[in-house]
């Protein structure tokens, strides 16, 4: 046991050399490519994705560098599926494209990533809708808690000629070209250890409770509706806020949840499904309105099979979070129908409070409601929901 540990242990610092000699050599996307294909543990094996990326590189006639705020491992458990792109904008455009990936916010994090691909530092970036929304204010509308938390109906919306039509729109006009929306899973309620040992089930419970939260004034008002504390704090210190007792609570989806490392300091996690944990693959518009029509059209037909890809594995990747979770001692909660309902009263999209949100992100309450019949009405595209 102790020799196959020894071999285990001698086998990734191998595989760590060979990163970062990868890296230094020839850029962290040959790297990342080498390590997601099992490489890395052969430097021979190693050098040949190099001369692969290296010659994709030099034939590709445009190079679309892409940020992302996640590394490639955190794969398996939150699918935000960057090599997947990569590889299907590199083959849609029969190699025109070149994919240049700067992962686990080399580049910066959230609004950060945003900010770069407007500017056209970067042609591409992935990030958070609720990033997006400073930018580009109407997706903010998904945050509004209830009509859209599941991910069917999140599916439903993004792809429906309405979206394209009512909030696409407006995100161009601010100089983006949305590539594809993609699920990750509804936000949850996570406890803190040291509370007492049950779940929130209804809303009832989190009276009194400090809620973590972004900078965010919808979700601000989703958990005072619910009688919590609202408290915000910014990501990078959220891990510590949780231990410390500074915030009691946190809404991300299970996935990120473990992929973050907080599976050693929650207690539970409440699946109340209030708003969608969601994505978004942005592109400069001006960079791709330059493309020829081609290759523009092979670049949004390598993001529709990325879509399709993500769409098959998030329940892959949650059963892995949850697997994980649960082996650190985490535990989980399901609302019956009668206490979901509760969730839905005490601070759903139907409120009078949320009107005046309504109005300024979707135009009028008439646009909200096409907006919501969409989300309501099916796809032709199918996603296990929670």
């Amino acid at each position: 046991m102790v020799v196959k540990r020894h071999e285990e242990e001698s086998l990734r610092s191998e595989e760590r050399r060979n990163f970062l000699e990868l890296a230094g050599k020839f850029g962290l996307t040959t790297a990342v490519v080498a390590g997601a294909a099992g490489t890395l543990w052969s430097r021979e094996a190693a050098a040949q994705t190099a001369k692969e990326e290296k010659e994709r590189e030099e034939t590709a006639k445009h190079v679309m560098h892409l940020a992302a705020e996640y590394r490639y491992e955190m794969q398996r458990a939150y699918p935000f599926m960057a090599l997947d792109f990569k590889e299907n904008i590199q083959n849609a455009t029969s190699g025109k494209v070149y994919v240049k990936i700067s992962p686990a916010g080399q580049l910066g994090v959230g609004t950060q990533l945003v900010e770069k691909v407007q500017a056209g530092t970067v042609q591409a970036a992935q990030h958070s809708l609720s990033n997006f929304s400073p930018f580009a204010p109407a997706v903010d509308l998904i945050n509004i808690p209830y009509w859209v938390g599941g991910n069917q109906r999140f599916v439903n919306l993004v792809t429906s000629k309405v979206w394209e039509e009512q909030i696409n729109a407006k995100v161009v006009e601010k100089g983006f070209k949305p590539l594809f929306y993609y699920c990750i899973d509804p936000r949850t309620a996570g406890k803190r250890k040291g509370l007492d040992d049950a779940p929130f089930r209804t809303p009832d419970d989190l009276k009194g409770i400090k809620f973590r939260i972004p900078a965010s004034n919808i979700l601000k008002e989703f958990y005072r509706l619910c009688g919590a504390n609202p408290t915000p704090v910014a990501w990078g210190e959220t891990a510590s806020a949780i231990k410390q007792g500074v915030a009691d609570a946190l809404d991300p989806s299970a996935g990120a949840l473990y992929v973050f490392g907080f599976k050693d300091v929650l207690s539970w996690i409440t699946f109340n499904r209030p708003v969608p944990d969601s994505q978004v693959y942005s592109c400069n518009l001006a960079w791709f309105n330059a493309l020829p029509v081609d290759v523009r059209d092979a670049i949004l037909f390598g993001s529709h099979i990325t879509f399709l890809q993500n769409l098959s594995a998030v329940p892959a990747s949650r059963a892995h979070a949850m697997a994980e979770l649960t082996k650190a001692g985490v535990k989980f909660y399901t609302p019956t129908p009668e206490e979901f309902a509760k969730w839905e009263a005490a601070c759903g999209y139907q409120r009078p409070e949320w009107e005046t949100t309504k109005k300024q992100l979707a135009g009028s309450l008439a646009a909200f409601d096409r907006l919501l019949e969409a989300a309501n009405t099916p796809s032709k595209f199918y996603v296990h929901d929670v």
